[in-house]
């Protein structure tokens, strides 16, 4: 007698999930073309310095970067993402702390402070000697750094090392890595905040290049300690120790700053198209027209302006529209109306061409479909009167077989309108008249024929 292992129905049901963790790991493994350790290494240290065509490399590209923010142009500011070989030295510092390598840490960062310091040096001067001063909306999109930014820089620092790790490089990553991240116009906008003074835009710029940073040499130490590279012995415990604590330090100046503004960003998109909404469905006005509205968001209170023409607004409209204001997520906000008096308010004058301009078309597009319905009603009319009219020959002759005594008729459909009622009723009308006077019997017989024959219940029948 044999006994059964208890265990064997738990190893049954394990089976398929040890199967499917198979597959998955296999799916997933990055062991497949792996580059060999040495090489990988070698190339980022390759990429860490600074002299001879990378240096000229770096100028030429932050060169380009400043002229298409200056003229506000994606193109070209793409093109210089493409040639920019600012990605070594902060993948280095990455891998350095991913193998412990002090040396590569060291030399990585003394590289990207020198290619920081040029790229800041040559904007800066491009800058100060450009004839264009204007803050185009490519510059100032790269001074509001979130935590958007930080996400796709980690990312694409992600995609970045691992096709640099395999053994046949992926030749389209590492270009999209470029362009994703955009180390390259934040510290040209840097350098045009140290030209035009504007300290905001060099800090947020300058942020944005340091989350970026970060961001992907953190991506670079994760996947260099996931793919278990050879790790070498810091020379003590102490140096061990501040590097991991500068780590750390960095990830949260990445990450908390960019949260919290990414949070007001989320905040004001919200509120923006919460007043957008709120304008749209509640500010139609009679006798007055909203010529321009402007949503301004703060974190401690907002405001709503609207800009009226035409007669004034009465206060008790007013209030009426602050008590809906709750609906669309306006509670806290503060609703402003101007109107009657705009001296010192600027007024969007394309704004009111192109709203006044919709109101020309919106009349015009009601009046063409006040007639369009006018001409459909009529070819119907014309369309059911065609199709009702009925064949007084053919009844004449058929009348004339039953009554040879016949001498005119004719036959056709009318509207009668009751004088207690407007709805119309419709009756047949027939006219007959005859060489000699019918009896009520006859004239009955005649009734129920026309019934039959032109099936309509309601006849209407005047015999002479």
């Amino acid at each position: 007698m044999t006994v059964d292992d208890p265990n064997a129905p738990q190893t049954k049901k394990s089976d398929p999930l040890a199967r499917i963790s198979q597959i998955i790991r296999e799916r997933f493994s990055l062991e497949e073309d792996k580059d060999d350790e040495a090489e990988v290494i070698q190339s980022v240290s390759r990429g860490i310095e600074f002299r001879g065509i990378n240096l000229w490399t770096l100028i030429f590209a932050i060169f380009i970067a400043s002229i298409g923010l200056n003229i506000n142009s994606p193109a070209v500011i793409t093109g210089a993402f493409l040639i920019s070989p600012l990605m070594g030295p902060i993948m280095g510092i990455g891998m350095g702390v991913g193998i412990n390598d002090l040396d590569m840490i060291t030399r990585a960062l003394k590289n990207l402070g020198i290619a920081v310091f040029i790229s800041l040096l040559t904007s800066t001067v491009y800058f100060l000697l450009s004839p264009l001063h204007l803050a185009q909306s490519e510059l100032v999109a790269r001074t509001s750094p979130t935590v958007w930014d930080a996400l796709v820089a980690f990312f694409g620092g992600l995609a970045g090392i691992v096709a640099g790790s395999r053994r046949e490089k992926v030749t389209n990553v590492i270009p999209g890595v470029a362009i994703a991240t955009a180390l390259m116009p934040p510290l040209c906008t840097a350098g045009y905040g140290i030209a035009t003074g504007n300290l905001y835009y060099f800090a947020g710029a300058f942020y944005l290049f340091l989350i970026n940073g970060i961001c992907i040499s953190l991506a670079t130490f994760l996947i260099v300690r996931f793919l278990d590279y050879h790790q070498k012995e810091y020379p003590t415990p102490e140096i061990e120790r501040r590097v991991r604590q500068t780590i750390w330090m960095a990830v949260l100046i990445a990450i908390v700053p960019s949260t919290y503004l990414g949070y007001q960003i989320v905040r004001k998109t919200i509120f923006e198209e919460s007043a957008k909404r709120f304008v749209t469905a509640e500010c139609s006005f009679q006798y007055r027209q909203l010529i321009n509205y402007e949503a301004r968001f703060n974190r401690k209170q907002s405001t709503l302006e609207l800009s009226l023409v035409g007669e004034p607004l009465p206060k008790d409209s007013i209030n009426l529209l602050r008590t809906k204001m709750p609906a669309y997520g306006l509670g806290d906000a503060i609703l402003v109306v101007k109107q009657g008096n705009f001296k010192d308010t600027e007024i969007d004058v394309d704004a009111l061409k192109t709203t006044l301009a919709d109101q020309v078309i919106q009349y015009s597009q009601a009046t063409i479909s006040r007639k369009d319905h006018t001409i459909d009603s009529l070819r119907q009319y014309i369309d059911l009167t065609q199709t009702s009219r009925l064949p007084v020959a053919d009844l004449r002759n058929e009348l004339k077989t039953l009554m040879p005594d016949v001498q005119t008729f004719t036959a056709a459909r009318s509207l009668v309108m009751n004088a207690s009622s407007n709805k119309p009723d419709t009756v047949t009308l027939v006219y007959a008249k005859f060489s000699r006077r019918h009896t009520e019997v006859e004239k009955r017989q005649i009734e129920r024929w026309l019934q039959s024959r032109t099936k309509s219940k309601k006849i209407k029948l005047l015999v002479e």
